[in-house]
């Protein structure tokens, strides 16, 4: 038979049995409708994560406290009080560190947040007034943290958006007494929202300064009595001088700390965190993929169900078709056409829905987080060709058996 014979006539097979073949189809349809779907909810994950990241501000480096060992146990990145403000201003040093554009040290603690009867609990930023350029926030009222305050230890905030509005709603705060802690703070200042929820939101705190913070609000201590900080931000003049800046950076913290072995600090990049995050949700976009296939693989094994069951019921077909001349490879070809026929039809129309699934719930609402869905091309390419390779691999047994039947054997069958 020739190509176009074949398939009309693997066409008009399952055509006969309508029911059945949707029945088939689904199980594929909701594999590859599951693959796309999963892999869209991780790539969207990951670029929400790498976009939080970059909003931080550009070219950063961030210099945090190493671990230090305490009778030979080493304790915790960061755990160690080894930054102080004194280190974040000796980087601003334009011979030693050339690369260097602006500092940011910050403080972090978290209080209780109290305005007449609304209340939050939240995160609080001890911070300088390089804060805002170099993490890329701006204002939207207000002023922000000035040197002033930081020098009378200044009881002043400056409030995030969700911050503000969990605790004025509508109403603008600039001008208004909050309680932090229990202690009063005038609200000075309103950041611009910058997006994101959930872990690490940027318009869930409040901006205070870093000697407030540290004297006022209970923050580490230091047997020297400096002022410690848990991150410097570092601006630099750009990526291509990260190396360069890492190097300078290290260099005078080492002085400064007088270190001869290990560092008690660790500068990471921007780059870097982005990197290591991108690859840890690929990962998990794999993962997810690979769940998803699960049910492809379950679809193929029902597409191998149906094509045996069918031709238990042609035998008698494949008699009369073998008997007018009908060779094996033909008998073989129509039913690997089925098969395939079958399991492409489904990727196709599982790609059509799982197009619709991305487009249709992409940032809607999910405990209180919007999705962010990102369909990807490939994967919808990749998922039809693997539903027709299923089609192909689990229809050969079927067809083999169709193909091998004895043309008397099988006019004899009722």
């Amino acid at each position: 038979m020739s190509p176009m014979t074949t398939f009309l006539t693997a066409l008009d097979a399952l055509n006969s049995n309508k029911l059945r073949s949707g029945l088939t189809l689904l199980g594929i349809i909701i594999g590859v409708t599951a693959v796309i779907a999963l892999t869209a909810i991780g790539n969207g994950a990951q670029e929400t994560i790498t976009a939080r990241i970059q909003s931080l501000g550009t070219n950063l480096l961030f210099v945090r406290p190493g671990a230090t060992s305490t009778f030979g146990f080493a304790g915790a990145a960061g755990s160690a009080a080894t930054l102080t403000l004194e280190d974040s201003e000796a980087l601003m040093d334009p011979v030693l560190a050339s690369h260097v554009v602006d500092v940011a040290p910050e403080t972090s603690t978290r209080s209780q947040v109290v305005f007449e009867r609304e209340n939050t609990n939240t995160q609080i930023l001890g911070v300088t007034p390089s804060y805002l350029p170099v993490r890329a926030y701006e204002l939207a009222d207000g002023r922000s943290i000035s040197e002033e305050d930081i020098a009378r230890r200044s009881q002043v905030a400056v409030l995030a958006s969700e911050t503000a509005e969990e605790l004025f709603g509508l109403r603008q705060p600039v001008g208004h007494t909050i309680k932090i802690g229990g202690r009063p703070f005038e609200v000075v200042g309103l950041l611009e929202p910058k997006g994101g929820t959930g872990f690490g939101n940027q318009d869930d705190r409040i901006l205070v300064p870093v000697s407030t913070a540290y004297y006022r609000l209970g923050a580490q201590r230091t047997p020297g009595g400096e002022i410690t900080v848990q991150n410097i931000n570092v601006q630099i003049a750009s990526e291509d001088v990260s190396d360069a800046a890492t190097e300078q950076i290290s260099g005078i913290l080492r002085l400064r700390h007088r270190i001869t072995d290990e560092d008690d600090f660790t500068v990471t990049s921007q780059v870097e965190t982005i990197e290591t995050l991108e690859e840890t949700t690929q990962t998990f976009v794999i993962f997810l993929g690979a769940i998803a296939s699960i049910a492809l693989l379950v679809g193929g094994i029902g597409i191998m169900n149906i094509m045996l069951v069918s031709v238990t019921e042609r035998t008698r077909e494949i008699g009369i078709r073998k008997a007018m001349g009908a060779k094996r490879r033909d008998i073989l070809s129509q039913f690997l056409v089925e098969a395939v026929l079958l399991s492409l039809t489904g990727g196709i129309i599982g790609v059509g829905l799982g197009y619709g699934f991305t487009y249709f719930f992409d940032d809607v609402e999910l405990g209180g987080q919007a999705l962010n869905m990102v369909f990807s091309g490939d994967i919808a390419v990749i998922a039809t060709a693997v539903s027709g390779a299923i089609g192909l691999f689990f229809g050969i047994y079927p067809a083999m058996q169709a193909a091998r039947l004895h043309p008397i054997e099988a006019l004899r069958h009722e």
